[in-house]
Parts: C-alpha cells; sequence; structure tokens
C-alpha cells in the first residue's frame, strides 16, 4: 500500500521561504506524476504545482516564479520549493501522485494522497 508523508510545514512571515517534502513508501514512483494541492480554510482544494517523468514542471499561475517543485528519485522524495512566501499561500499542502500518461492539474487524476501539512505565513 501507497503511503505519502508530508512534512516541513510550519509558521513563516510573509517573504520568507519553506521547504516541504513528501516522503513514499510501498511504492517507487519514478514513473509516476506528483503534485502538490493546497487547501485554504473554507476553500476548496486547488493545484500547486507537478512534475512528470521527473523534469516535465506546471505551476498555477498564482506560485509561478516563487515555487519550485522537484524530485529525488533515489530517496523517494518530492519537495516543494517555496519563496517570497504570502499570507495567502497559508493553507493545508497535499502531496499526490498520479499514474496517468499526461500531465494533469485535476484533483480527480491523482491515485494516492498524503494527510498534509499546514503552512502558515503570517503578514
Amino acid at each position: 500500500q501507497v503511503q505519502l508523508v508530508e512534512s516541513g510545514g510550519g509558521l513563516v512571515q510573509a517573504g520568507g521561504s519553506l521547504r516541504l517534502s513528501c516522503a513514499a513508501s510501498g511504492r517507487t514512483f519514478s514513473s509516476d506524476g506528483m503534485g502538490w494541492f493546497r487547501q485554504a480554510p473554507g476553500k476548496e482544494r486547488e493545484f500547486v504545482a507537478s512534475i512528470f517523468w521527473s523534469h516535465t514542471t506546471n505551476y498555477a499561475d498564482s506560485v509561478a516564479g516563487r515555487f519550485t517543485i522537484s524530485i529525488d528519485i533515489a530517496k523517494n522524495t518530492v519537495y516543494l520549493q517555496m519563496n517570497s512566501l504570502k499570507p495567502e499561500d497559508t493553507a493545508v499542502y497535499f502531496c499526490a501522485g498520479s499514474l496517468r500518461y499526461y500531465t494533469t492539474r485535476r484533483e480527480n487524476d491523482y491515485d494516492y494522497w498524503g494527510q498534509g501539512t499546514q503552512v502558515t505565513v503570517s503578514s
């Protein structure tokens, strides 16, 4: 059974940085697509970033240029480097894996999920 465990969340001031990690067990995701989503209080979960085939990346417009997704196949871990954080980035961040053979931002195209990690950005 696949398990994803996110870490690295916390409280940071606006303009600061955090790096989220998502470690997988039970499956090597070298051929899977991996994504990060987030859910702010009272809002629907939304796409943040994805990486497919270890090199094809996509970003939501709201984070492009500030966030970077990367993957370490040897460690079976995907990362989200978040710079220039804003209060509106405050949310629970989820890592997810996709078995699709195409890049996707659709939540329903992701097949396994982590439990999430809280990111809070103070103004």
